[in-house]
């Protein structure tokens, strides 16, 4: 009888919490925001290739933040890349190019969109805070650059500098990996195409501007948005937007051909102003352009949702949403022919603008290929000493 009884006030007790709205079950504790200023990622995800990982725990006692604590500044460190070659090769049918030189891994800009992210995990180091602040240099990238064009049976075809991390980020100013390897280039008359969101790119204007003349050097300036407050949030290393549309002027002042890429195009955040991108850069000089809708590779699903919620929490699932619309109900698809413009009806309305803008501001003109045929290897003598005459 007391059992039965016992059993019954159990039951009303349940159903009273029930009735309450109280919760089910504790719900799984959040990691707190690591936020650092003049950083991008506000999280620092493990490495997938790890056979551990950690996950936030609270007791009870919301004592996850005090745990945390106030981060310290966040230092950028250097480490030495121990590759013995310099130009790495892809045969992706959505890029035109087959071969990239990258002098840097990891970029200190801290683009929170960067597709380059997840790359880091293959060095050991997170792709969120690590990505941007772990950076791993080629002292001889140079060197070893030059023995590789001079390989018998190397065939020449523009060679991209910046495919995977800015070739002018700060780190750049010291090191100048980057005006190394164009120097190399200009020796051997190879072509170079340039992507960088930079305007440390004018310091290397001397080389570009005489490759220009020989129908061998282009650059690209990347431009996600006009506005400066939203390119501080997502790109807080890197030139405001007013100083790239100055570096495209300046480019094309000097006889560089100069264009522009919009991208990522952000649904729901920049994805307003592509138009106005466009047009600002037409009238700064540039004669191409291009735009990425944005992808979000492995790691950067959740740190670019979690970067969201704290900068932007009223338009996060908006933007999500809008971007699952595109990518099949995913946040990312990584099929050739769709991962860079998605599908679906947004996807199709973008396409439909870029080409709108395109036409209106000058852009469809066909672009002309870089010159393959200067491409000499010069003899040893005069690489080595390129102001010293030949003695025979």
């Amino acid at each position: 009888m007391m059992d039965r009884m016992e059993a019954q006030i159990d039951r009303d007790a349940i159903a009273a919490m029930d009735m309450a709205g109280l919760p089910d079950a504790v719900p799984a504790p959040m990691m707190p925001s690591l936020q650092a200023a003049g950083r991008g990622a506000v999280s620092n995800p493990g490495v997938r290739f790890e056979s551990r990982a950690a996950s936030p725990f609270d007791d009870g006692w919301q004592t996850l933040s005090a745990d945390v604590g106030e981060l310290p500044r966040l230092e950028t460190t250097l480490t030495r890349d121990s590759t013995r070659s310099a130009i790495s090769w892809n045969t992706s049918p959505d890029i035109g190019f087959d071969r990239a030189v990258n002098p840097y891994r990891g970029c200190e800009h801290g683009c929170v969109y960067c597709y380059a992210r997840p790359t880091h995990a293959y060095l050991g180091y997170s792709p969120g805070l690590d990505f941007e602040t772990k950076l791993v240099f080629k002292p001889e990238v140079a060197e070893l650059l030059e023995k590789e064009l001079r390989k018998p049976g190397y065939v020449p075809r523009t060679l991209a500098l910046g495919s995977n991390t800015d070739p002018y980020q700060p780190v750049e100013r010291t090191l100048r990996l980057t005006r190394a390897v164009l120097e190399v280039l200009d020796r051997f008359n190879h072509p170079v195409g340039i992507v960088t969101k930079s305007s440390g790119v004018l310091r290397d204007l001397d080389i570009l501007s005489s490759m220009a003349k020989r129908n061998l050097a282009r650059v690209h300036i990347s431009i996600t948005t006009l506005d400066p407050h939203l390119a501080r949030v997502m790109e807080p290393r890197a030139a405001t937007p007013a100083r790239r549309l100055h570096t495209i002027a300046e480019l094309t002042r000097a006889g560089v051909p100069s264009g522009v890429l919009a991208a990522p195009m952000i649904p729901a955040l920049n994805d307003a102003e592509l138009e106005k991108i466009l047009e600002a850069s037409a009238k700064a000089g540039a004669r191409h352009a291009g735009y990425v809708l944005l992808r979000l590779p492995l790691e950067l699903r959740q740190m670019f949702e979690d970067w969201l919620h704290t900068h932007y929490p009223d338009r996060a699932r908006h933007v999500l949403s809008l971007v699952r619309q595109t990518r099949g109900g995913d946040l990312n698809d990584p099929r050739f022919h769709h991962r860079f413009s998605g599908q679906g009806v947004y996807a199709d309305l973008l396409a439909r603008r870029f080409a709108r803008a395109a036409r209106q501001f000058g852009f469809d003109e066909v672009r002309a290929q870089l010159d393959c045929d200067r491409f000499a290897v010069p003899d040893r003598a005069s690489a080595a000493q390129p102001g010293q005459m030949s003695l025979f």
